[in-house]
């Protein structure tokens, strides 16, 4: 079967009017943070550190309590955010690697250009589109054939180490160093054009690319959308010498309170210019949950690969003070996910849907702009990353999961093991309530078992086995 009629079986068809006026149409910025948890923004909850640039941003636009991203791990919770469809389709379920790993697991080399980007869209409606930080969706390692970014619709671009063009490389410092060392030196090969610097200001390099773009598609009068994609709190974390702290935890606060500090000069630059700040919307989220000891996912339980609520809910802000209907407001209620970020956005900008492309995410503009208290009609679905099976110390995690209405169902493959939770009186996913409602359980559980034989296959079935007969046959040597 083509990949388009697959994409038609499970998706919603959506039609889209274009505006009367193009000058009418928002400008987005996307800032898609690494690895952050979702209490580690000090208006969700932090006491630990403080995010005052970002909490501004909230204060002035919409908290989300219940938005998910689409995978626990990074390679495709970026597709999923870039293509509204769920990252198994494009064969991308855990993070790229070196050619020979990724082949071993299962996933692709890269993503697919031919998947129906964001950027592509808005681009040829007339957008200026940039793309500046961490891209992570091909062209890594030994990876070194993959497509540019811009071959997805972006008209500039400047990455980490994870793709393909221009790149920002990072120099790193610690107390007591007499001269930086230098992280994955072999990207510079990784397409033209790089630059070292400390890591401890990349986030700043990103922003100072992409203000003089922001600023020049104003002068055009030309909307635009940009990825502004920090990976400061990826690890290992590198703070400025002169914040340094003690242990993984303080590192990371420090990163992320510097991170912070680097973001506000793009807010305040959009906020201080009259037609940006009347017609430009932020997005503000966390590609996947953190890393244990790091970040916190606040009352959640899991972490960073994991299925469980800290791996996969994000805490999202909105700001467009001209745009959502109430400032400060925080939206506990609204479920949806990073595939409905795209037809959503298409509508806000009146942009077509690209011809034969049916999405897995739904367009939910009123829950966007805190319009209405909505959720996606569709169940939210999960697949582990097929290297993660075991991780953090639990040695058989879930295989699959789906979110639906206030119920929380996880399981295996074949439908085994399963746990049920009740998320509107146990958010922190303690309580397994499967034996209590054994037809909820049979209904879920084929649901999202259906999802999961509908969507191309991972070596998630096999890849540890493979390890731990690999591991056991080292050992005995």
């Amino acid at each position: 079967m083509d990949r388009t009629n697959c994409f038609l079986r499970l998706s919603l068809i959506i039609s889209i009017a274009a505006p009367a006026f193009a000058d009418d149409r928002p400008n987005v910025v996307l800032v898609f943070i690494d690895d952050m948890g979702w209490g580690d923004f000090s208006c969700f909850g932090n006491k630990d550190a403080s995010t005052p640039n970002i909490d501004r941003m909230a204060t002035e636009g919409i908290r989300f309590e219940q938005f998910y991203v689409n995978s626990p791990i990074c390679s495709p919770s970026r597709t999923a955010i870039s293509t509204g469809q769920y990252p198994q389709r494009w064969k991308i379920t855990s993070y790229l690697s070196n050619r020979d790993h990724n082949n071993e697991r299962g996933v692709a080399q890269w993503l697919d250009p031919r998947a129906p980007m964001l950027a592509r869209s808005l681009q040829q409606a007339g957008y200026a589109t940039g793309h500046f930080g961490k891209w992570h969706m091909g062209g890594q390692r030994n990876v070194d054939d993959a497509p540019p970014i811009t071959a997805y619709g972006f008209d500039n671009s400047l990455t980490n180490f994870e793709g393909m063009g221009p790149k920002l490389l990072p120099l790193t410092m610690k107390p007591g160093d007499d001269k930086p060392g230098k992280l994955w030196g072999d990207a510079e090969r990784l397409g033209d054009g790089f630059r070292w610097m400390q890591r401890s200001e990349i986030t700043g390099g990103f922003v100072d690319e992409a203000i003089p773009f922001i600023k020049q598609a104003a002068a055009d009068e030309q909307p635009f959308y940009i990825n502004l994609w920090p990976d400061d709190v990826h690890g290992p974390f590198w703070p400025p010498v002169d914040k340094w702290a003690d242990g993984k935890r303080g590192l990371y606060l420090s990163v992320l309170q510097e991170m912070d500090r680097q973001l506000g000069k793009l807010f305040d630059t959009i906020r201080n210019h009259e037609l940006l700040r009347n017609n430009t919307l932020v997005l503000i989220c966390s590609d996947n949950g953190p890393e244990q000891g790091a970040g916190f996912a606040g009352p959640f339980r899991g972490f960073k690969t994991q299925l469980y609520e800290g791996g996969v809910r994000s805490s999202l802000i909105i700001w467009g003070p001209k745009m959502v209907e109430k400032t400060g407001y925080v939206d506990r209620v609204s479920v949806f996910s990073a595939i409905d970020l795209v037809p959503t956005l298409l509508t806000l900008t009146g942009t077509s849907v690209p011809a034969g492309v049916t999405f897995d995410g739904e367009s939910l503009p009123n829950v966007l702009l805190g319009k209405g208290g909505s959720s996606r009609q569709a169940p939210i679905m999960f697949r582990r990353p097929p290297d993660r099976d075991a991780f953090y110390g639990d040695d058989d995690l879930p295989d699959l999961a789906v979110r639906d209405g206030k119920w929380k169902l996880l399981c295996e493959y074949d439908g085994t093991d399963p746990e049920l939770y009740d998320l509107e009186v146990d958010a922190g996913e303690s309580k397994n309530v499967s034996v209590e409602h054994p037809e909820l359980v049979a209904r879920l559980s084929a649901a999202v078992m259906a999802w999961h034989k509908s969507m191309p296959a991972d070596n998630g079935a096999t890849y540890t086995e493979k390890k731990q007969k690999k591991n056991s046959r080292k050992n005995a040597k």
